[in-house]
């Protein structure tokens, strides 16, 4: 009797996330499509960016370079007009690069000479092709609420991947192998119904991360202030953290972005400025992103603000962010785009990001038969072979309930962590990324636990649903059990004080 009840849920289960994988792909599908694709070009951005402008990205190398902080005060002094609000290094790697300035008012770029501090070319920011096919990856050119569209179709993202890897599993051990393969001798029906499943499973890590670290810079608001709140502080602490003024000294000229610079060297001396915000009002302060030698190929990034007029530092990343505030710095965007790993993770990125559009195609070429046959038949949304399955009041219960979430969550904490280390694997850098993928969905646990107890104490007290409603019920007991599993990885990340990231 208790095997036949494990078959039943089995069944009912897989049916559950079968609707979940449908109704997802159907509707998030062709939007994922558009960021796949998107995403695959700007995974090399830089490179393309500049084989289509050379003019603007290079030029001939000449005596002595002049560092980003010190070539600042030059070009001011030079077009006291060219109101810029940052500057970077357009590639670091290069003694031929430009340096590249962003103008706010006019949504300009300038490219600056950086041996003779002169412009060197200018174009339209919202013209060029990757800032195109950029906006486009991030907001699907729908002002403001395109955004949070890309966000929640990431999302979708996270849950079609383990909704799919739920329906593929095999019945037995031994039917393993022949899931993993896509037999040719069959039907075209049958090999694109392989390929859906093949290329799911053998991508499943990298898009789980690409989906993850998608949905983190979209909501990075959100995940920042959770950063802080788990560590003990207050999320106003970012407002405070990102809102710093500089104190205007009467009659005292503002310090030089050179004479600054010279004090982060002397703070971090094996670093390297690699960008700089300019303050363009009183009471604004400078920025310098700087990077030094770290676990990820790109470096370990550190953010440091100071002030204009006396020089005192007012956020140091290093000091001021949590341990775990580090791992935003220093790896969402790395991940995202592959680079933490130089040329090997960039090129499972690029091959992540194709995923998605290919399993759109596949996943129709599959549905769209079946959805016509049903409609044929008259017998749509029906099934002639499901089992009988019996409810009764013992079987579904808030304790039933429990127990398959603690289940769920330690698989979904160990897929979590596989996901991280098998794509830095090809890299040689595993432990960073396992960590980040595992604490970053242990946010978003903790949260949709909140959120959870939030719901349930509405409906106790009668705001909400009926008291006997057995939805809420289901969602508590679900949450509560993934909470249990989730966040004992904060608590030891945030006490212990791992260098993890």
């Amino acid at each position: 009797m208790l095997k036949l009840k494990k078959i039943q849920w089995a069944y009912h289960q897989k049916r559950w996330f079968g609707k979940w994988h449908l109704y997802l792909g159907i509707i998030s599908g062709f939007i994922l499509m558009i960021v796949g694709l998107t995403g695959s070009i700007l995974v090399f951005q830089d490179e393309i960016d500049q084989a289509l402008n050379p003019e603007l990205f290079r030029v001939m190398k000449a005596e002595k370079r002049i560092p980003i902080e010190e070539i600042i005060p030059i070009v001011q002094a030079k077009y006291p007009d060219l109101k810029f609000s940052y500057i970077m290094d357009t590639d670091e790697n290069s003694l031929l690069s430009t340096y590249r300035m962003y103008v706010s008012e006019d949504e300009n770029e300038y490219f600056i000479n950086p041996y003779t501090a002169e412009l060197s070319g200018k174009r339209v920011a919202s013209s060029a092709f990757i800032r195109v096919v950029t906006t486009i990856h991030r907001t699907l050119l729908i002002p403001q609420i395109g955004r949070y569209i890309v966000g929640l179709a990431a999302l979708s993202l996270l849950i079609l991947t383990i909704s799919g890897i739920r329906l593929w599993l095999p019945k037995k051990l031994k039917q393993l192998r022949k899931s993993l393969s896509v037999d040719f001798k069959t039907s075209f029906k049958r090999q694109n119904y392989d390929w859906h499943n093949v290329l799911g499973v053998f991508s499943a890590p990298v898009v789980i991360s690409l989906a993850l670290t998608g949905l983190v810079i979209t909501f990075n608001t959100v995940f920042i202030a959770l950063l802080f709140l788990f560590n003990g502080k207050s999320p106003q602490t970012t407002g405070s953290i990102f809102g710093s003024k500089s104190i205007i000294i009467p009659n005292q000229k503002p310090l030089s972005a050179n004479q600054l610079g010279k004090n982060i060297y002397q703070l971090f001396p094996n670093s390297k400025i690699k960008g700089i915000a300019v303050p363009l009002e009183k009471n604004e302060t400078y920025r310098f992103d700087v990077y030094q030698p770290g676990k990820a190929k790109t470096g370990e990034r550190l953010m440091v603000i100071t002030d204009q007029y006396s020089g005192k530092i007012l956020v140091n990343s290093e000091k001021d962010f949590p341990n775990t505030g580090k791992s935003y710095l220093n790896w969402v965007t790395p991940l995202h785009y592959g680079t933490f790993g130089g040329w090997p993770t960039r090129i499972l990125a690029l091959l992540g990001s194709l995923i998605p559009p290919a399993l759109f195609f596949t996943g129709l070429f599959i549905w769209v038969p079946r959805y016509l046959k049903q409609r044929k038949n008259k017998n749509f949304g029906k099934s002639s072979s499901k089992p009988t399955i019996e409810k009764t009041s013992q079987d579904f219960t808030f304790a039933f309930y429990f127990r398959n979430g603690l289940r769920y969550a330690v698989i979904i904490l160990l897929c979590s962590f596989c996901s991280g280390l098998l794509y830095g694997l090809i890299s040689g850098i595993v432990i960073a990324p396992a960590f980040f993928m595992a604490y970053y969905i242990s946010m978003i646990v903790a949260l949709n636990f909140a959120i959870a107890l939030l719901c349930y104490v509405f409906r106790i007290i009668g705001l909400i649903f009926n008291k006997k409603s057995k939805i809420l019920v289901k969602y508590f007991a679900y949450s509560l059990a993934f909470a249990l599993i989730f966040l004992p990885l904060i608590i030891i990340l945030n006490i212990s004080g791992l260098n993890i990231f």
